[in-house]
């Protein structure tokens, strides 16, 4: 698998509500916000672009180091 650079920052702006419940599940569930995101961003990116998305959004595996 490829390691994806995390340099990059996204700015959302929620309903203060919703950010609460989203972190207290993700304090329950032992994760990071972060963490919960990347992964939703990986999945919506995946069911459009297909399962090679990697490789085309990310560059080839010289250029990352596996996780």
């Amino acid at each position: 698998m490829l390691r994806e650079d995390r340099t990059a920052r996204l700015t959302v702006l929620i309903d203060p509500n919703k950010k609460a419940a989203f972190e207290k599940l993700c304090r329950q569930e032992d994760v990071t916000p972060s963490q919960v995101v990347r992964q939703l961003i990986r999945e919506y990116i995946e069911d459009r672009m297909g399962p090679g998305w990697r490789n085309e959004v990310l560059g080839s595996e010289k250029n990352h180091a596996p996780r």
